[in-house]
């Protein structure tokens, strides 16, 4: 797969030991953008140190069901891989950054280090089909994730480009929404951890679902 001006073909080609950026509810995935605001001096000092290297950020959730660290609370075991492919500073001290996914990897260890960022050895191993090209969009029931998401608009009166939506493939499409939907660290995993693209859609409907039922149960209890 390509990023940026850089071709990814197999888990080697990632560097064994990457910065992490560890944020609670953010969802990289392999061939999806994510924009960032970088303000936070460490993380400014680690899109330096990218910038200046093979540019690879890694993104990772926090867990909360881990103890914390020396160097900040427990880390997910899954996080996604993504590349700095498009960059400006604010002036301000401020790096507004367009990170573009590879791959997901597993957190083999925490290095210890003495930069202000974390850094991690991982693996993508497990993971070498996100670097080849995508095969099984048609396996996607394209129909529930639109209702599904028809769905979620109205009960919140909501408006979407639906012209946008029809010319998306499937997997821009179901990348977009998981990494938009409003769901905490739990269910983000849950969806980043999907074994594949048909996985990751069954997955985002029945969060959907499961959100629009407890959205209408709590409101039919206040009444």
């Amino acid at each position: 797969m390509k990023a940026g001006n850089c071709s990814y073909g197999r888990p080697e080609d990632l560097p064994e030991t990457i910065p992490v950026f560890p944020l609670p509810g953010a969802l990289l995935l392999p061939r999806a953008e994510m924009p960032l605001n970088i303000f936070e001096p460490r993380y400014v000092a680690m899109i330096d140190a990218a910038l200046a290297g093979d540019r690879i950020v890694g993104m990772i959730q926090p867990d909360e069901n881990k103890a914390p660290c020396a160097s900040g609370p427990g880390l997910c075991q899954v996080g996604c891989a993504g590349r700095v492919t498009a960059f400006s500073e604010t002036g301000d001290g401020r790096y507004l950054v367009t990170l573009s996914g590879i791959s997901r990897f597993v957190v083999v260890e925490e290095r210890i280090v003495a930069t202000g960022y974390r850094q991690c050895r991982i693996s993508a191993a497990s993971f070498a089909d996100d670097f080849l090209a995508r095969s099984d969009d048609e396996a996607v029931d394209r129909a529930a994730v639109l209702r599904s998401f028809r769905d979620y608009l109205e009960a919140h009166n909501l408006e979407a480009d639906w012209d946008s939506v029809g010319r998306a493939t499937n997997e821009t499409l179901i990348n977009a929404l998981a990494m938009m939907a409003p769901f905490g660290t739990a269910e983000k995993q849950a969806l980043l951890e999907a074994p594949d693209l048909k996985a990751r859609a069954e997955t985002l409907v029945a969060l959907t679902e499961v959100a629009l039922a407890n959205e209408s149960g709590a409101g039919r209890s206040l009444q």
